[in-house]
């Protein structure tokens, strides 16, 4: 699969991409995508949450009334979960989310990911380029002339470059992340991939 280059004018160089059938042209695996999406948002939970069950709560243990003969239903301590103020019965506890999947499985999910956005032509192929300085401004006009800026976009360097990064962080719907550091997720939450040249070397290669 081949597609055209463009600079950060939004103008096409004439030159051409050439993108790995291997990575962007494979038999997509819908499942292994479905796994790897639920390992990143699982990942991402803190799981700190928990609430206080019936011998947490303060309050006294003393039985409230004797358990029969009151013409009421029986009952025991104030901390009941029935009553209010009472503990509650199987609250959330602190857990650990995470769970692991095989290399090879994350690996066909993000290639899948790759060819599920170059079936829909999504993919953008444009020259390595840099900011001379931090400009939210360049990166605006950098989206415009590809004709992105109301789309959600996700921009592949090769590597960490500070200014493109300091240039898009307060862009809305704006992401900029590595070749390496490429994922399921980020892939598929975004309209547009953004490719540098420097970096479709390095993800032909995944």
């Amino acid at each position: 699969m081949e597609l055209a280059i463009y600079n950060v004018k939004g103008e096409d160089t004439g030159r051409k991409a050439q993108l790995n059938d291997e990575v962007f042209a494979i038999e997509a695996n819908e499942h292994a995508v479905y796994l790897d999406v639920k390992q990143y948002l699982a990942n991402q939970r803190q799981g700190t949450h928990k609430s206080k069950e019936r011998s947490e709560v303060s309050g006294s243990t003393r039985k409230l009334h004797k358990q029969k003969g009151g013409g009421g239903s029986r009952i025991g301590d104030i901390n009941s979960p029935v009553l209010v103020g009472g503990g509650r019965v199987f609250g959330p506890r602190p857990r650990d989310y995470r769970f692991k999947l095989n290399k090879k499985l994350k690996a066909l999910a993000r290639r899948s990911a790759l060819t599920y956005k170059a079936q829909d032509n999504q993919i953008i192929v444009v020259e390595d380029f840099n900011f001379e300085a931090p400009k939210t401004k360049e990166f605006v006009n950098f989206t415009k002339n590809l004709q992105l800026a109301d789309k959600k976009v996700l921009l592949v360097l090769k590597d960490q470059n500070k200014n493109v990064y300091l240039s898009a962080r307060n862009v809305p719907g704006a992401q900029i992340i590595t070749a390496s550091d490429v994922n399921t997720y980020s892939l598929l939450n975004n309209k547009a991939i953004i490719l540098t040249e420097g970096s479709l070397e390095v993800i032909n290669n995944l």
